[in-house]
C-alpha cells in the first residue's frame, strides 16, 4: 500500500512519534514516518522491531482514519459478571452500605453466586458509582424537617435582607479549646508522634461572625462562658451597627435567660434560635473547625500562654490576612439531612 502524505501531515506526524503521551501511539507513528521516507514494509518492521502484518495494520488505520484513527487505542473489555445483577447490587447496597471490601466480596457472591478477588470487586462497585467514602454524623434528635423549614421561612429572608444592606445578620457561638493535642493527617514517611499537653485548662471563645463580610466579633475568657457573656457581645454588636441587627444563636441555656432576654430587648436586636440539634445551620460551626486546623491540629504547646497566643493569632488574621479564605468557607449552602443510614447489623 503506497500512502501520499501532504508536508502538513509529514510534520504532524514527526512532532507525535515523539510527543504523543501514549508509548504504544508513539511506535505507530515512527512506523508512518517510516513510510513518509520511503522504506518498504519488511524494512520499516525490521528497524522500528515489529511484525510486517504489524506495518500494513497500522497503514490501514491511516487509510481509513487518519491522524485520528491512528491515534485511538481499542481495547476490549470483558463484561463483568456482575453486570446483570446491576440494578439488585445497586438495591441492596444503598439500603445497607458496606463497611469493607471483605464485606462486599461476601455479599456480592451470596446475591450473585460469583466469587471475584479485592481489585475486581472494588472496581466493579466504582464502576456503578459507589465510592468509599467517612461517614458523617449527625445530632441523632436533630428535625429535617424542622431545620428546612426554619431555613426557608426564617433564616433565608434574613440574610436576603443582610444581602441588600438593611440588615445585620450575625451567626453566634462559644468554643471551649481546652489545652491538650489536637491530632491530625501529616504527609510522612513514618508515622510521627506529638507530646501531648497534661492539664485541663480552657480557652473560651464566644464569637458572633457576619454572615455578609465575614467580621468576626469575640469575647474570650478562661472561665466560664455564661449570661454575662452573651450580654458583653451584645453590647459591641449593638455600638458597631447602626442597622437592625438579628443574631442566630442555639438553644443554650446561657443564651436563652432572661438576663439575655431583657438587653436584647433594649438594644432592639433579634434572637433568632435555631432548631434544637442544628449545628449544620451555623455558620460559624465551620470557623471553629477552621481554628482547630490552622492552630491546634498536630502542634504541641508546652505552656497554656503559647496555647493561648496561637488561637488568638489566629482568630486575628480572620480579620485581616485570612479573609478571603473565609468567602469560601462561610458560604451560604447550608447542609440539611434528609435520611439517615441504618448500619445495624
Amino acid at each position: 500500500m503506497r500512502l501520499n502524505f501532504t508536508e502538513d501531515k509529514r510534520s504532524q506526524i514527526e512532532h507525535l512519534r515523539f510527543h504523543h503521551p501514549n508509548p504504544k501511539i508513539r511506535r505507530r507513528y515512527e512506523v508512518l514516518w517510516l513510510k513518509c521516507l520511503g522504506y518498504q514494509n519488511v524494512e520499516i518492521a525490521k528497524i522500528a522491531n515489529v511484525h510486517h502484518d504489524t506495518v500494513t495494520e497500522f497503514t490501514k488505520m491511516y487509510l481509513e482514519g487518519g491522524i485520528e484513527g491512528v491515534s485511538t487505542l481499542h481495547y476490549r473489555i470483558p463484561p463483568s459478571a456482575f453486570d446483570s445483577y446491576k440494578e439488585q447490587i445497586k438495591d441492596d447496597f444503598q439500603q445497607k452500605p458496606s463497611k469493607s471490601l471483605k464485606e462486599t466480596i461476601a455479599r456480592l457472591e451470596e446475591i450473585t453466586g460469583v466469587c471475584r478477588k479485592v481489585r475486581q470487586v472494588a472496581n466493579f462497585m466504582k464502576k456503578i458509582g459507589f465510592k468509599r467514602l467517612k461517614v458523617g454524623h449527625i445530632p441523632a434528635k436533630g428535625d429535617p424537617d424542622k431545620q428546612q423549614q426554619f431555613l426557608e421561612e426564617k433564616l433565608k429572608p434574613k440574610l436576603k435582607e443582610a444581602e441588600e444592606g438593611k440588615r445585620a445578620v450575625l451567626f453566634l457561638d462559644s468554643a471551649h479549646f481546652v489545652h491538650a493535642v489536637f491530632l491530625g493527617f501529616l504527609w510522612v514517611l513514618h508515622r510521627v508522634f506529638i507530646k501531648s499537653a497534661s492539664g485541663r485548662s480552657r480557652f473560651n471563645v464566644l464569637g458572633a461572625i457576619d454572615a455578609v463580610t465575614h467580621h468576626l466579633f469575640t469575647v474570650c475568657n478562661i472561665s466560664y462562658v455564661n449570661g454575662e457573656t452573651i450580654c458583653e457581645m451584645l453590647r459591641k454588636l449593638s455600638s458597631h451597627y447602626k442597622i437592625p441587627i438579628t443574631i442566630v444563636l442555639d438553644n443554650a441555656k446561657y443564651q436563652k435567660c432572661r438576663l439575655v432576654f431583657l438587653l436584647a430587648k433594649e438594644l432592639q436586636i433579634e434572637l433568632l434560635y435555631l432548631p434544637p440539634y442544628s449545628p449544620n445551620l451555623n455558620l460559624i460551626e465551620r470557623l471553629w473547625g477552621y481554628v482547630k486546623r490552622e492552630a491546634l491540629y498536630c502542634q504541641y504547646y508546652s505552656t497554656f500562654a503559647d496555647f493561648v497566643k496561637s488561637i488568638e493569632s489566629c482568630l486575628e488574621k480572620i480579620n485581616g490576612v485570612d479573609k478571603k479564605r473565609m468567602v469560601s468557607l462561610l458560604t451560604w449552602k447550608f447542609q440539611v439531612f434528609k435520611k439517615e443510614v441504618n448500619l445495624a447489623a
